[in-house]
């Protein structure tokens, strides 16, 4: 989601400890998933990678680590403001509806072997007007609770979940999807998945062990590794 996760994938940086964490305080061209654009004002909000080296924490949990990630986000704003948050499929952190974080996971590969991960998060900390236009309305923690945000704090507060729940991927995962599913609205929703153009629409019934979304369309289910979610009704 940010310029620092090009730099951790890039080993001619030589960044290669398992949990080097960069931070951009000004962003030139942010983006998310599908190159879509963020936008984010100089030192408001948190735009920050976090490089994973450790290859016993993906395996066949590849994405989970968009779970631990967005659950880390959505448990730290919970706790530090009391803020009740909703999370999107795949990696979107919500408060009242409208979009605070998401969440970017990049990798570099050697031959069919995944070498390094990188988790960009992108979260809206301080910043009350946005720029550009949206799939879904963007919102900041500063703007929800009309308080300025100690950025620091909420940080590392995010990072300790955040190395909390990546030590729990291997060993309690299902614990990982059982809170993140708590957290997630639409389950149980009609729903529409675009992906390439292809759209299909169905009901949101449940996310597998390994955090792919199960579509259900009339009598059969079929799963659904990526696309842009929306409630259809």
């Amino acid at each position: 989601m940010t310029s620092t996760n090009s730099q951790l994938l890039d080993r001619a940086n030589k960044f290669n400890i398992n949990g080097t964490t960069l931070l951009a305080e000004k962003q030139v061209k942010g983006r998310g998933r599908k190159e879509r654009p963020w936008y984010s004002a100089k030192e408001h909000n948190l735009t920050f990678s976090v490089l994973l080296t450790d290859k016993n924490l993906w395996g066949n949990k590849f994405n989970l680590l968009n779970f631990v990630s967005s659950l880390a986000v959505a448990l730290s704003i919970e706790n530090l403001y009391q803020l009740k948050t909703e999370l999107k499929w795949p990696n979107d952190v919500l408060l009242n509806g409208k979009k605070v974080a998401g969440i970017l996971l990049e990798s570099s590969s050697k031959g069919e072997n995944i070498e390094r991960v990188v988790i960009g998060i992108g979260l809206n900390v301080n910043q009350t007007f946005f720029q550009g236009s949206y799939n879904l309305e963007p919102t900041s923690i500063k703007l929800e609770m009309n308080q300025t945000i100690d950025r620091e704090r909420l940080l590392a507060d995010i990072l300790n979940k955040f190395e909390e729940l990546l030590g729990k991927i291997n060993t309690d995962s299902e614990l990982i999807l059982r809170d993140w599913k708590s957290r997630c609205r639409m389950i149980g929703e009609k729903i529409q998945v675009v992906n390439e153009n292809v759209s299909k629409s169905g009901v949101f019934n449940d996310i597998d062990e390994n955090g792919f979304l199960v579509l259900r369309r009339g009598s059969h289910t079929e799963k659904i590794y990526f696309g842009d979610v929306s409630l259809n009704r």
